[in-house]
């Protein structure tokens, strides 16, 4: 049999060479397979159940990249249907309800991934400081986000979603250097977890905004991305 990661990386590669249409095809002839496997009742019953949460939740990120949210509603509630206790899924219900404006949705999804109280692991923490500082970013109290993300940070000093969050927020709190000096030091310290589209933008959105030379800038941190990133890095996010 042809292993489950062969099939969802056939499902993906079409996406990266701008046919977005064959991937959500593929992702849901994926989906359709896998829940075949689950229906057998085999002794790999339970193994088939988590990669069918994996795919819906995959086609669940590529619906919501495209701001398709009402699908990405459905998917969400599905898969929670099956898992309704897992704290990843719960917020990103969440995210999608503030997308949408439902304010009050989202909050009551992220005190739901509160009180499950899934131990004390550092993970769990911030996700939960990550879903509040969220809460802040809407309201536009860009402080008290910038105060939840730099507990992230503390925690782990690795968790990039914060870090890059942690820098828009300076941004819109008008302190250019520290938000270019963030996402730089988060660059060097763990290239491997850093180096990706998001922050690569965003990085180069603020040299734009901060420095007439920022040509010569981002030419050079592409160079840089050049012999560091993995090779499926999308290098055109420089906008060189």
């Amino acid at each position: 049999m042809i292993p489950f990661a062969v099939r969802h990386l056939y499902a993906e590669l079409p996406q990266r060479l701008n046919s977005r249409a064959e991937t959500v095809d593929r992702l849901y002839e994926l989906l359709d397979f896998v829940r075949a496997r689950v229906r057998e009742g085999s002794e790999e019953s339970e193994c088939w159940r988590r990669r069918e949460v994996f795919v819906l939740s995959s086609i669940c990120c590529n619906h919501f990249a495209h701001k398709e949210f009402d699908v990405c509603f459905s998917l969400i509630r599905e898969v929670l249907d099956s898992d309704p206790t897992d704290p990843v899924l719960i917020s990103k219900l969440g995210y999608i309800q503030l997308q949408t404006g439902d304010l009050d949705g989202a909050k009551a999804s992220f005190l739901r991934v509160e009180g499950l109280k899934k131990g004390e692991s550092v993970e769990f923490e911030n996700l939960i400081g990550r879903n509040k500082a969220l809460e802040f970013v809407v309201a536009k109290d860009y402080v008290s986000a910038v105060r939840e993300y730099e507990k992230c940070i503390e925690r782990d000093p690795g968790d990039v979603i914060a870090l890059n969050n942690k820098a828009l927020c300076l941004m819109y709190l008008r302190d250019l250097s520290d938000s270019i000096k963030l996402l730089e030091g988060a660059l060097e310290r763990v290239p491997t977890a850093a180096v990706n589209e998001t922050v690569v933008v965003n990085l180069c959105s603020m040299y734009e905004l901060a420095y007439v030379n920022h040509g010569e800038i981002k030419k050079s941190l592409s160079n840089w991305i050049a012999r560091v990133a993995p090779d499926d890095f999308d290098s055109s996010c420089t906008r060189i």
